[in-house]
């Protein structure tokens, strides 16, 4: 059989489609063509008329070209109301099953290596019995957990992982631990190792946080609020190095203006505004974005001059403080065309994963 890896992580916003890209990407350097197959997706786009695939797999087609149809590498959706309908007799399972394999095969034919990805942890999609050990098991492949960079915690997860692929008898080939605090990567690195041991499962891979891919985007703002840019649209890929909440004297704001960051203020306080516009005005770029906030939306002067400045901007009726919670607690999810966090994300991985260990043969 082809070389072929499942890739799972122990719960939900590990960073699994993350790791992927970097895993990819290297992988390329061992091997001619590399495929790639999210069996079971989630959250889907529309590609085509009436084609809607999983998201994920639209970003890895795209950043690395790949031939494989789409139908190929997406093959079962669970969109809104699948499990109700599953359960109510309405979906034939071996029809889900088929699609997998035939999809898997397809992309095997043309790859001498296939990364498939899973869903969330190890169990999910258990209510419709296509979880991620089960599908690794219908391929017949090993599996890769990627685990949150703590140590008993994210030890602690890794074992409720561990405990259902070994009911399914799925090997686990390694481990990868992302998002570890730098100042603790020595410590978690080996204390992880020493506890694996008694598995005899190895670490593939630490892969240290790295800030700018926590960073959300305009476009993730998008999402976030349910609103669309009122200006700037051409920036929606921005990035910003901090936010800030303003509530300050007009004067105090502007003895405090930085570039690169995002501003969340009431619509209402068109005074800061009108200061921000002039000081990129007299400074240049600022590189800076607003959420405005409140229950009165900007004014048209307002709009036209953020226009202007081509300041990108977008509107939600709520508190400024409930819009500073709900972007502090946010899980910023890498989106196709974000080049700079796609590139950003594929040479930290890359960097950190032993290639020699994931390719050997186990």
């Amino acid at each position: 059989m082809k070389k072929a890896f499942f890739i799972a992580s122990t719960g939900q916003h590990v960073g699994k489609t993350t790791t992927c890209l970097g895993l990819v990407s290297g992988l390329n350097n061992y091997f001619q063509n590399v495929g790639f197959q999210k069996p079971v997706g989630q959250e889907h786009v529309e590609v085509e008329q009436g084609l809607r695939v999983d998201k994920d797999v639209v970003l890895f087609k795209e950043t690395f070209q790949l031939q494989h149809p789409y139908q190929a590498m997406s093959p079962v959706l669970f969109p809104r109301g699948f499990t109700r309908d599953y359960l109510d007799g309405k979906i034939d399972h071996q029809k889900l099953i088929s699609a997998i394999e035939l999809g898997f095969n397809q992309i095997a034919e043309s790859s001498d290596c296939i990364v498939v990805e899973g869903t969330g942890h190890i169990g999910v999609g258990s209510i419709c019995d296509l979880n991620n050990a089960a599908v690794a098991k219908l391929l017949g492949l090993d599996v890769i957990i990627i685990a949150s960079g703590g140590l008993g915690s994210s030890f602690d997860a890794l074992a409720l992982n561990k405990a259902l692929c070994d009911s399914y008898g799925i090997k686990i080939k390694g481990v990868i631990l992302n998002r570890v605090l730098q100042d603790k990567r020595t410590m978690i690195e080996n204390y992880f190792q020493k506890a694996l041991s008694h598995w005899n499962i190895p670490l593939l891979g630490t892969i240290p946080f790295d800030y700018f891919l926590s960073n959300p985007t305009m476009k993730d703002f998008e999402v976030l609020f349910n609103a669309c840019l009122l200006s700037g649209e051409k920036h929606h890929l921005r990035h910003f190095r901090s936010h800030r909440l303003i509530a300050t004297p007009v004067d105090t704001y502007k003895r405090l203006i930085l570039p690169n960051q995002l501003m969340i203020t009431p619509a209402s306080r068109e005074d800061v505004i009108a200061a921000t516009i002039d000081y990129q005005k007299s400074h240049g770029e600022l590189l800076t974005g607003f959420v405005l906030t409140g229950d009165i939306p900007p004014s048209q002067n307002i709009l036209e001059a953020l226009k202007k400045a081509d300041i990108p901007m977008l509107y939600t009726p709520v508190h400024s403080y409930k819009a500073l919670k709900k972007i502090t607690s946010y899980t910023v999810k890498i989106q196709q065309g974000d080049i700079e966090k796609i590139q950003e994300a594929i040479t930290l991985v890359e960097k950190h994963l032993n290639f020699d260990m994931i390719c050997a043969k186990t």
